[in-house]
C-alpha cells in the first residue's frame, strides 16, 4: 500500500508539488520524486477533465434552442451522472461529479479521495483490498487532527508531523493485518 498526498497547480499559478508519500508494503517498485510528481500531476488533469463530462441538461438545450443528445445508453448514463447534483452553477449546468474516484488495473487499484478543500488523497493497493475508501477517510481524519492543526505546519508545505507519520503507520498496519 502506498499513499501520496500531493499539491496540485493552484490559481496563484502554484506548480504543484507532493508534501507526503509514504510505502507501506515491502517490495514495492520504487519511484522517484518525479515520477511520484508526473503521476500526481496527470491523475490530476484526468480527474479535472473528468469533472466536466457532463452534458448540458435537456432543460437548458430546450431553452438555448440547440437539439438534444442522441438516445444512446452512453448519453442516459451521462444524463444520469448530470442529474445527480441539483445546484446550478452560473451556465445553469449541475456542479459536475467528483471527477475520476478509481483507477484500477490487474495490478493495482489507484484510489482518490478528494476533501472539500480540495486536498487529493491518493492511495495505491492491490486490486482487490477492501474498504479503501474507509482507509482514505481515516487518513484523512489523522490528517486533519495532526498536520492542519498543527501551529507550525505551513500549507503546500512537506508534512513532517511525527504524531501523523505514527498514526497512519498504525492505522495502515493495523488494516493490514485483518
Amino acid at each position: 500500500m502506498q499513499v501520496l498526498l500531493p499539491t496540485l497547480p493552484t490559481k496563484s499559478q502554484n506548480p504543484g508539488g507532493l508534501i507526503y508519500q509514504k510505502d507501506f508494503a515491502d517490495g514495492l517498485n520504487k519511484l522517484s520524486i518525479n515520477d511520484y510528481l508526473v503521476l500526481a500531476g496527470t491523475f490530476h488533469g484526468v480527474h479535472a477533465i473528468s469533472t466536466r463530462l457532463n452534458p448540458i441538461p435537456s432543460s437548458h438545450l430546450a431553452s438555448t434552442g440547440a437539439s438534444s443528445l442522441p438516445s444512446t445508453s452512453h448519453s442516459k448514463t451521462l444524463s444520469t451522472l448530470s442529474s445527480l447534483s441539483s445546484t446550478p452553477t452560473s451556465d445553469d449546468r449541475p456542479d459536475p461529479p467528483s471527477g475520476i474516484e478509481v483507477l484500477e488495473t490487474t495490478l493495482f487499484r489507484l484510489q482518490c479521495f478528494q476533501t472539500l478543500t480540495g486536498t487529493k488523497f491518493l492511495l495505491f493497493t492491490e486490486p482487490g483490498m477492501p474498504n479503501v475508501d474507509s482507509i482514505l477517510r481515516k487518513i484523512y481524519e489523522l490528517y486533519a487532527d495532526y498536520v492542519m492543526k498543527n501551529p507550525f505546519y505551513q500549507l503546500e508545505m512537506p508534512v513532517r508531523c511525527e504524531r501523523f507519520e505514527r498514526g497512519v503507520e498504525r492505522w495502515v498496519r493495523g488494516v493490514n493485518m485483518r
